[in-house]
């Protein structure tokens, strides 16, 4: 069906996410470097290999349990460039803000990006103020760009062109966290055991899976759309399927409470600070060992894994012995997440 005017859906990384991006900014956009569609670009520049890339964002509420606007900016931004193989070195900070907001708040959330990324080991280089009238933005949003190196045997990460059948699929800690955490906070919600967003950057984690082995074939962080996105982006037209078991995927019980309680899919949560990785076999345990000694890897674990007998689909293999269809979100489920 031809729609006329943009949905709260076509920004939810989802099908619709992708149909925009496909149908109409590729039609107008499209050249070699774009057409790769990862969450980092890759540039040739002289005799340096530099990934590159750009994230707004717009949560609602800014404030939430273990985050604001302004970890999410850093976070999301070091993680795109840390899953194209890349290191993580200059962002670019550019601020929308609307007439009567806090300037203590303001304040409090550019503190906040400092620490982050200094934790992150990045530098803020540049950026850009702009202010509108009340009422025509909503407090705060922030744009951020960033740039990293890639050594010469991480450039096919990002493509995953060396996938095989048999590799596992590793992911650091449990899904759903963020987005159940920003559901909690935007509407109220009275729950006993406090959701925390998993607001984090992950550059030093996938440092410490390198030290491992040099057998990553494919990283993507799970953020609008959640796992299933990038279960979906990874075996979408390829030659070899995705088999994931159900119970071996990390999940908190408070968020598999609310989500069953709100009808969602935990595997579609958006994530802030989860890393999706294709592992050669022999190298997957060693890397999960060493991801759970690491602050943000401690629930690290092997989920699945690649397979030849349904090319170009996947499947969840349930706990109760069934299967069903690893899909991406259709339409919206939590707008402004991130």
């Amino acid at each position: 069906m031809k729609r006329e005017n943009i949905l709260l859906g076509h920004g939810s990384g989802g099908k619709l996410s992708h149909d925009l991006i496909d149908k109409l900014f590729m039609k107008y956009f499209d050249n070699e470097i774009l057409a790769s569609q990862g969450d980092s670009s890759i540039l040739e520049v002289g005799s340096q290999t530099l990934s590159f890339t750009t994230d707004s964002f717009v949560v609602s509420p800014i404030f939430f349990p273990n985050g604001n606007i302004g970890n999410l900016a850093i976070a999301g931004t070091v993680n795109d460039l840390a899953v194209s193989g890349a290191k993580p070195l200059y962002l670019s900070a550019g601020f929308i803000l609307e007439e009567g907001f806090s300037l203590s708040e303001l304040e409090i959330i550019v503190k906040t990006m400092a620490e982050d990324a200094k934790k992150a080991g990045v530098k803020i280089v540049t950026g850009d103020t702009k202010v509108v009238e009340r009422g025509h933005a909503d407090k705060i949003f922030i744009n951020t760009s960033g740039i990293g190196i890639l050594a010469e045997n991480r450039k096919g990460i990002s493509s995953g062109e060396d996938i095989r059948v048999g590799d596992k699929i590793i992911i650091n800690g449990a899904v759903g966290d963020h987005g159940m955490a920003v559901m909690a906070a935007r509407n109220e919600l009275k729950i006993n055991s406090e959701i925390k967003s998993d607001c984090a950057p992950l550059n030093g984690l996938i440092d410490v899976a390198f030290e491992v082995t040099d057998k990553i074939k494919f990283m993507r962080d799970a953020t609008r759309g959640g796992l299933s996105s990038v279960l979906t982006e990874l075996f979408e037209r390829k030659s070899f399927g995705v088999e994931i078991m159900e119970e071996a995927v990390p999940v908190h019980d408070n968020v598999s409470g609310m989500c069953e309680l709100l009808g969602f899919d935990p595997f579609q949560v958006a994530n802030e600070g989860k890393v999706v990785m294709v592992v050669d076999a022999d190298a997957a345990e060693d890397v999960v060992a060493a991801m759970q000694k690491h602050k943000y890897g401690k629930e690290a674990a092997i989920i699945g894994e690649i397979t030849g007998t349904h090319a170009g689909k996947g499947w969840i293999i349930t706990s109760i012995g069934g299967k069903r269809v690893i899909d991406m979100l259709s339409g919206e489920q939590l707008p402004r997440i991130c």
